[in-house]
């Protein structure tokens, strides 16, 4: 079931009534009930269009942090064909908050980075919410390498509420994988705007 958000209520309202109708036409009573769901479906999509093109800038806040907003996942299977993703930082072992591997896009190879958060409970706690850990940004560390080493373009999806504050993860060194992660990144991101040799 889709969340809404406040602004649109109006929305949601003529969704709960496409949905009464629906289930009054599954009892055997669908005369007429196509027409009427088909004109409050137009209804309901004029009406979200309305409110989209006039959006505050706190309404845009709201939707860029909606709870039903696609996740790296969702771009990943619609954008990057034959994803492999890689696993584990070489030095600790894996962090499923970041995930990373090697596809085409549009048919070029990439290397592609992102974090995470999961869609349900079960794969958010799999995901840590989408707060790294040292392992997570070591791993994008690791990708942004094989991709320099390779030359390929880094496409890097960031959706994250920050790195996880807990005391092991401080104890693994953190703060320095996050600095290494962020310099390795401006490396990888100036080398691609390099011609080709």
């Amino acid at each position: 079931m889709r969340s809404y958000l406040d602004f649109e209520k109006p929305v949601a309202d003529l969704q709960g009534k496409v949905q009464e109708l629906r289930s009054l036409g599954n009892g055997g009573d669908a005369v007429g009930i196509d027409e009427e769901v088909a004109k409050l479906e137009a209804k309901a999509a004029q009406a979200l269009a309305d409110i989209y093109s006039k959006l505050t800038p706190w309404q845009k806040t709201q939707v860029a942090r909606h709870p039903d907003r696609p996740h790296f996942g969702d771009y990943v299977t619609e954008l990057i064909e034959d994803f492999t993703p890689l696993a584990g930082d070489r030095s600790f072992g894996e962090d499923a908050a970041i995930v990373a591997g090697l596809g085409f896009f549009r048919g070029r190879r990439v290397a592609v980075i992102g974090q995470e958060k999961g869609n349900d409970t079960e794969s958010r706690i799999r995901h840590n919410f989408g707060m790294a850990r040292p392992e997570g940004y070591r791993k994008a560390v690791r990708v942004m390498q094989l991709a320099e080493r390779f030359r390929l373009p880094v496409v890097s999806l960031v959706d994250t509420a920050g790195a996880y504050p807990g005391v092991d993860a401080e104890e693994r060194g953190q703060s320095e994988a996050i600095a290494r992660a962020s310099c390795r990144a401006r490396s990888a991101f100036s080398m691609s705007a390099m011609p080709r040799v």
